[in-house]
C-alpha cells in the first residue's frame, strides 16, 4: 500500500517545540492534512510517545514511536521503534548517557509531558537539546538492540546533521536510510554525497510548530501501515530495482 508520511515531528516535549504541539494538536492535524502514518521523534526523549501513539489509534492514523537524538558529534539522527515499551526503554538509556543539565524554561521553553487527552503529567527536567554521549557509530546498532532502526536527519543541513559534523555519510556506518529536509535539492546532495545513491531517501517535516506541518508529498510504499513494516524497510538496504 501506498502511505503518505511524515517521520520526523516535534511535540510540546522538546525545548524548541512549541506548546500548541499537543498530541491531540499535532496527530489531529496530521489526519487533517491527509498523513497516513507519522513519527513523534522529540530530542533526545520518547516521553510523548505514550499520549500520541493512542491519539492515533483514536483517529486512525499511525504514529511510530521515535526520538531525534543529538550524537555526541552532535549529529541528529531520527530513531524509530516498534512500540512504546521499546521507545521508552530507548530512551531512558538516553538519559542516562545524557549530560544532568537542568532545563531552563524561560530560556529553552517548557518540556512537557503529556497524556493522550493533553493534560499534564509532568515535565523533563533535564535539558533535552544537550549532546549525549553516544557517538553516531553506534547509533544505528543501538536503536537496533531496541528492535528500531536508525536514520540520519536532515542530511543537506549545514548545522546538526552527519554531513556537517563528519564532512560525509561514512559508509561503514551502514545506514540504510538517510532524510532530506522538504526543500532540499536532492540532485545537488546526491552530486555533493554520492554515498547516497545506495541509500533510501526520505523527505520529512521537522515540523516544531503546527504551521509548519507540510501537506504530504512523497510516498512509501509498505505491505502493512504498521510501526514494524515500516522499519524493516527503512532497515533494509534499497532494492535493485529502487536503486534504479
Amino acid at each position: 500500500m501506498k502511505l503518505r508520511y511524515d517521520l520526523h515531528l516535534h511535540s510540546c516535549l522538546s525545548p524548541c517545540g512549541d506548546m500548541d504541539m499537543t498530541p491531540n494538536n499535532l496527530v489531529g492535524m496530521a489526519k487533517l492534512l491527509g498523513y497516513d502514518i507519522i513519527a513523534l521523534t522529540d530530542h533526545n526523549s520518547c516521553r510523548n510517545t505514550p499520549a500520541a501513539v493512542k491519539v492515533g489509534e483514536r483517529l486512525g492514523i499511525t504514529v511510530v514511536p521515535g526520538m531525534e537524538l543529538c550524537t555526541r558529534e552532535e549529529a541528529h539522527v531520527v530513531c524509530l521503534f516498534p512500540t512504546v515499551e521499546a521507545a521508552l526503554a530507548f530512551s531512558e538509556w538516553v538519559k542516562e548517557h545524557s549530560p544532568n543539565i537542568p532545563n531552563r524554561p524561560e530560556i529553552f521553553g517548557e518540556q512537557a509531558v503529556l497524556d493522550e487527552e493533553d493534560r499534564p503529567i509532568g515535565k523533563e527536567e533535564q535539558l533535552l537539546i544537550a549532546a549525549a554521549d553516544i557517538g553516531v557509530y553506534e547509533v544505528l546498532s543501538l536503536a537496533r538492540s531496541y528492535g528500531g532502526t536508525a536514520f540520519p536527519a536532515h542530511v543537506d543541513k549545514d548545522s546538526y546533521s552527519i554531513t556537517a559534523s563528519l564532512g560525509s555519510i561514512p559508509p561503514e556506518i551502514g545506514f540504510p536510510t538517510a532524510e532530506l529536509s522538504p526543500r532540499a535539492d536532492r540532485e545537488k546532495m546526491l552530486t555533493l554525497y554520492p554515498e547516497l545513491l545506495g541509500m533510501r531517501l526520505l523527505q520529512d517535516s521537522d515540523a516544531h510548530y503546527l504551521e509548519n506541518m507540510p501537506d504530504p508529498g512523497p510516498i512509501l510504499e509498505l505491505q502493512e501501515n504498521t510501526p514494524q513494516c515500516l522499519i524493516s524497510l527503512l532497515d533494509f538496504p534499497k532494492s535493485r530495482e529502487e536503486k534504479g
